[in-house]
């Protein structure tokens, strides 16, 4: 595992651990010569990140937008800035880029990458783990609607049980070393080592 995306809101919340788990997650990924990956900007939790990595030494690699250059003000001191034409490209490079996806605190664009990633290691796009930074409870409510969705038939356990879910990065950084993709929908063991 060479690099680590990381989604995350372009605000910083209404409570100072949000940023504080945002500095440890970029410091942490940094320490442990990984690289960051994520999405491009300077404001929020996104420029805690990015900057915490810089700041402890590592390779920042962001992807955003053309449109959102100026809106979410595009980070200027990072390794690398890929500036894509819109957001279906941001995350399909944002994907390429990554070998494992975290979700940080964030809004909609937060959920919409971190399920999107979900999905595609679902169909076998891709077999990179997912996690969810569930920092103070964040997310115990969207964990308990996927188990929900696994209840009622809709998902299946096997892809809700490869979720990675911790309340620090370091759980999550080891999880992720140790991981083991499932089987993906309609395909067998077979099919996946031919």
């Amino acid at each position: 595992m060479n690099s680590i995306c990381v989604f995350c809101g372009s605000s910083l919340g209404n409570d100072p651990i949000y940023k504080q788990i945002a500095q440890a997650t970029g410091q942490a990924i940094a320490e442990q010569g990984l690289t960051l990956v994520y999405g491009g900007g300077r404001s929020g939790l996104m420029g805690v990140v990015a900057d915490s990595a810089i700041q402890a030494g590592g390779q920042v690699i962001g992807v955003i937008p053309n449109a959102l250059v100026d809106r979410e003000l595009a980070h200027t001191g990072l390794t690398a800035l890929h500036v894509v034409n819109d957001m279906h490209e941001r995350k399909t490079k944002m994907a390429e880029l990554a070998d494992a996806f975290i979700a940080l605190p964030g809004g909609a664009g937060t959920l919409e990458e971190i399920f999107e990633q979900w999905t595609w290691s679902q169909l076998g796009i891709h077999q990179k783990p997912c996690a969810f930074l569930n920092i103070d409870g964040f997310y115990d409510g969207l964990i308990q609607t996927i188990q929900d969705s696994v209840n009622r038939g809709f998902s299946q356990a096997r892809f809700v049980e490869k979720l990675i879910v911790a309340d620090n990065i370091g759980d999550i950084l080891k999880a992720f070393t140790a991981y083991e993709p499932a089987i993906p929908k309609w395909m067998s063991t077979a099919e996946i080592q031919a």
